[in-house]
């Protein structure tokens, strides 16, 4: 008897638990009556992976207008990919305990930043102020036995990503040398005003799920990316972009690079930003934009992106958990006093942030002066698009499909082989951790995730994550151009 009423004791505890919004329940309990932790996927789950797999192929469908025209800009360099680890150690750099800086001066610098991500498994660009420090360790770099060249910068990658469908023009501006001009697609167009003498190179530090250096482990497969490139940190092929779209007639135009603007230190990007805010103005109303956002550490330079700057004249935005976070750590917003997110960002405090960012800086209402209608957020585990209703379609499929390309790529393949990716998104989730909120669940045959607050709409799918990387650069941009490819826009106002 006391058995049992102990059981329904802890039955209604965790009933009490869910209908009360509790984002967890205590695992004591769970393992006590039985039920399984919807928090995250079993590893005895078999078969999901080839489900969603399979849903993805069954539901991701073009738009049934399709761009015909994209222009790119303006960041564009070569990567020199190679081992962080490997690379430290053939700089004779020891290893040590990690911690952040906002621009690269030595190679003490580089070394403890790239310490402090490596432990943490995040992403991170910098600037590295030493020209003539910066170019020994780029030699170093490209003479590593395995390192490769690559096209790199967010515009190049973004162009050829779009450049992989065959009925889609691009045309891509930003500073282009000989080496980046050859290895591009024959499809992209690239201005004679955007040619240069000589190439812009990015080094590439990536390291493996598991590396381990000194006393520091990768928990997961990542990079870190380092330059010192200063005809992409002044946005200097801008204008050459926005003169050369009047000829060029595109129906959408993708912008990236103002994150390089930051390593120019304040004074300096604090007037050209005005400048490539007028700049961006003469693009007609009616051509949607795209802005890219990357990695960045001056809360006073995201605020003035945020606020008073670019998100109020581009239409779309793609970022993923660490733009996303520091957007609301420079705005005040929802959780902004997370210092960073653990293991996979909450479902429920990302999309908290994501609404606040669209209503109090995007077009929910439609007296305002704001274009911003659309975010594509991707992390890891899972992606989510979020819209102002009525502005565009085909969403479901588009965010699907950004995790598709994310699964394949990050693998080295075109298609998705179930064998080599596994499920680490939560099966079931709180949309917030605010009001409103609800619990919703995944559905493996279904791997969309709706839900609305007000007059936004979110889609969430979950991603398939390589088990084994081979490559974890250019994931983001690739993300971002598929999920633009299969989407529609449905008004063309106010844009």
């Amino acid at each position: 008897m006391w058995r049992k009423a102990s059981a329904a004791l802890l039955l209604a505890l965790a009933v009490g638990y869910f209908y009360g919004g509790r984002p967890e329940l205590p695992e004591q309990i769970l393992q006590y009556i039985g039920l399984p932790n919807l928090q995250t996927p079993s590893p005895s789950n078999e078969g999901l992976e080839r489900a969603i797999s399979a849903a993805w192929e069954a539901l991701i469908a073009l738009p049934s207008r399709q761009w015909s025209k994209v222009a790119v800009g303006v960041n564009a360099c070569v990567d020199v990919v190679v081992s962080g680890v490997g690379l430290l150690q053939a700089l004779a750099v020891d290893p040590g305990a990690g911690r952040d800086h906002a621009v690269l001066r030595s190679k003490d610098d580089l070394r403890e930043t790239f310490v402090h991500y490596m432990e943490r498994g995040a992403a991170a660009e910098r600037f590295f102020s030493d020209k003539e420090v910066f170019q020994r360790i780029a030699r170093a770099a490209a003479e590593y036995p395995s390192a490769k060249l690559y096209v790199g910068g967010n515009a190049a990658l973004i162009g050829q990503k779009f450049a992989t469908y065959p009925d889609l023009m691009v045309l891509l501006c930003g500073p282009v040398g000989p080496k980046l001009h050859e290895m591009l697609d024959e499809q992209i167009v690239v201005p004679p005003e955007s040619l240069q003498e000589t190439d812009e190179f990015h080094l590439i530090l990536e390291y493996k799920a598991g590396e381990q250096w000194g006393s520091t482990r990768a928990p997961q497969a990542n990079r870190f990316i380092f330059s010192h490139d200063v005809s992409n940190g002044e946005m200097s092929s801008l204008e050459t972009f926005v003169a050369s779209l009047e000829e060029f007639q595109p129906e959408l135009v993708v912008l990236s690079g103002f994150h390089m603007m930051e390593g120019q230190g304040r004074e300096l990007w604090g007037e050209r930003l005005k400048e490539a805010v007028a700049t961006i103005a003469d693009i007609p109303r009616g051509i949607p934009i795209h802005l890219e956002l990357a990695s960045m550490t001056d809360k006073d330079f995201m605020s003035r992106i945020m606020q008073e700057q670019v998100l109020p004249i581009v239409s779309s935005v793609g970022l993923n958990e660490q733009e996303l976070l520091f957007l609301s750590q420079a705005g005040d917003g929802p959780h902004a006093a997370l210092p960073a997110w653990k293991g996979v960002p909450d479902v429920g405090r990302v999309g908290d942030i994501l609404y606040w960012v669209l209503e109090r800086h995007g077009r929910t209402d439609p007296s305002s002066e704001s274009d911003l209608t659309r975010i594509h957020f991707h992390t890891l585990a899972y992606h989510i698009l979020v819209t102002v209703d009525g502005y565009w379609g085909n969403q479901a499929a588009a965010v699907m499909a950004g995790a598709r390309v994310a699964s394949s790529q990050a693998c080295g393949l075109r298609t998705v082989d179930v064998s080599k990716v596994e499920l680490k998104a939560p099966l079931e989730f709180l949309t917030s951790h605010l009001e409103p909120r609800e619990r919703l669940s995944l559905k493996p045959e279904e791997p969309v995730a709706v839900w609305r607050r007000g007059n936004i709409t979110f889609h969430l799918t979950p991603v398939l994550v390589c088990k084994r990387p081979l490559r974890t650069v250019g994931l983001g941009d690739a993300i971002s151009a598929e999920g633009l490819v299969y989407s529609e826009l449905t008004r063309q106002h106010p844009f």
